[in-house]
């Protein structure tokens, strides 16, 4: 099974950007979805932005317009650019990488918006 790694996230403050960034040990072209999930505490995770293997993006209406997914097949990576971040995108995200034998998910990386 594929391993992913989340990079990127720290301490913003309001209206400011992150790139967050997942690595993958393999090759990521077999996984027809990847996507960005976040957790706040006492809260589900749910979707922030999600990529196909043709390069289909959606996106929640929370985070349409300021959060941008890619990914790059080539260097195995799967990025989201957030931009005007909010106090309430703080949350740990997750990278998610869904294949036709199941999903994996990385360890998380906290993202904290406070001034």
């Amino acid at each position: 099974q594929v391993q992913l790694v989340e990079s990127g996230g720290g301490l913003v403050q309001p209206g400011g950007s992150l790139r967050l960034s997942c690595a993958a040990s393999g090759s990521i072209f077999s996984f027809y979805f990847m996507g960005w999930y976040r957790q706040a505490p006492g809260n589900q995770r749910e979707l922030v932005a999600g990529i196909s293997s043709g390069g289909t993006t959606n996106y929640p209406d929370s985070v349409k317009g300021r959060f941008t997914i890619s990914r790059d097949n080539a260097k195995n990576t799967v990025d989201l650019q957030m931009n005007s971040l909010k106090p309430e995108d703080t949350a740990v995200y997750y990278c998610k990488a869904r294949s036709f034998g199941g999903d994996s998910w990385g360890q998380g990386t906290q993202v904290t918006v406070s001034s």
